[in-house]
């Protein structure tokens, strides 16, 4: 069966739309700007997924040298429970082994118990917690690591 969305860049052009997501699915979400600077980096993987031309969620990873870091992942809660995440999460780190990355991180919501088990499915482990790190609610977020296979040509 073919996925009732597509996976592709995203671009400058995006933010709006990212930061519309953003807005949607956080209590405390990012700035416009903030979402401009990382799509812009060089650094950044920005991945929208959309249908017909609506955006429904994408996700963010910044990388430094064999280190990358999951910023976010998002996916409009009337289209949650397709796999778009899952996709969204599984080609972003395809895009990241690409580039050399060979652990990667990110921080969870230590209640955001869905998050957590799509994450531990992709060999995401605890390895440590970082104490009020959200402010709205205020909440205590895991930080996961996952060792990165490369892929072998």
């Amino acid at each position: 069966m073919d996925e009732p969305y597509r996976i592709r860049q995203a671009e400058r052009a995006d933010v709006p739309a990212l930061a519309r997501i953003e807005r949607r699915c956080f209590s405390d979400p990012w700035s416009e700007a903030g979402i401009m600077e990382s799509v812009q980096s060089e650094t950044t993987i920005a991945l929208m997924a959309e249908n017909a031309g609506e955006e429904l969620g994408y996700l963010m990873a910044r990388l430094s040298g064999e280190e990358g870091e999951i910023l976010n992942l998002a996916v409009l809660p009337e289209h949650r429970r397709q796999g778009m995440g899952r996709r969204l999460l599984e080609q972003g780190l395809a895009l990241l082994i690409r580039r050399g990355v060979r652990e990667a991180y990110l921080e969870v919501r230590e209640s955001n118990l869905a998050a957590r088990d799509l994450y531990l499915g992709f060999g995401f482990r605890p390895v440590g917690m970082r104490p009020h790190y959200y402010r709205n609610p205020a909440e205590d977020a895991l930080v996961l690591r996952a060792r990165l296979k490369p892929v072998r040509d």
